[in-house]
């Protein structure tokens, strides 16, 4: 089955930064309080995985974004594939943390989880709406352990782009305190609406 994607691109303080397609076409509030919502095929298969806990999507997320990164200039000089820190701990298995672990097996780069870490625990980001509320939940939420990419690129992965304050954050953190040279972010999906 091939996966049509439209690739999005991200705007943020990173080099370059791509989304492999939206995540939703459309989503029409139903008479019962339930919302009627169309996906994009990847955005389906994200949904499946990410909700529904169905592990058998990750092979085919990971191929087409795999696939996808070795189009990329960049891809090269890249020297890792750093995954956002999990938000939710309590899920059975982390989606982002599995998915990056694939790609990197089948482009060949490195997915370190002890890298980057979360070191301050947020609200939900969904759940805040002001933009400046947001980055103040951020703020000191993120560490790096070492320097061992300093001067390196690196892909900075997260599942799903919805206003960037988080890949914002880690990208700082990464420049500053790991002394990266450069990011790039790939994420799954992007909402249709920035925040």
């Amino acid at each position: 089955m091939e996966i049509k994607i439209n690739e999005q691109k991200l705007i943020g303080n990173w080099r370059m930064g791509w989304a492999l397609d939206l995540h939703t076409i459309s989503s029409k509030l139903l008479s019962n309080g339930t919302f009627d919502t169309q996906r994009t095929e990847i955005g389906e298969l994200l949904y499946q995985l990410k909700y529904n806990f169905d592990k058998s999507k990750i092979e085919t997320i990971a191929s087409i974004a795999a696939s996808f990164l070795k189009t990329r200039l960049v891809f090269p000089y890249l020297k890792a594939i750093i995954p956002v820190p999990p938000s939710k701990l309590d899920r059975p298995f982390q989606p982002v943390q599995e998915l990056a672990i694939k790609i990197g097996e089948k482009v060949n780069l490195p997915v370190p989880l002890d890298y980057l870490v979360k070191v301050k625990k947020t609200k939900f980001l969904k759940d805040i709406e002001n933009t400046e509320s947001r980055k103040t939940q951020l703020k000191g939420a993120f560490k790096v352990r070492d320097n061992r990419f300093a001067g390196k690129y690196i892909l900075l992965f997260d599942d799903l782009f919805r206003s960037g304050e988080t890949l914002n954050e880690i990208t700082n953190v990464l420049v500053k305190e790991g002394k990266v040279s450069r990011v790039f972010v790939l994420t799954i999906t992007k909402t249709r609406t920035k925040r």
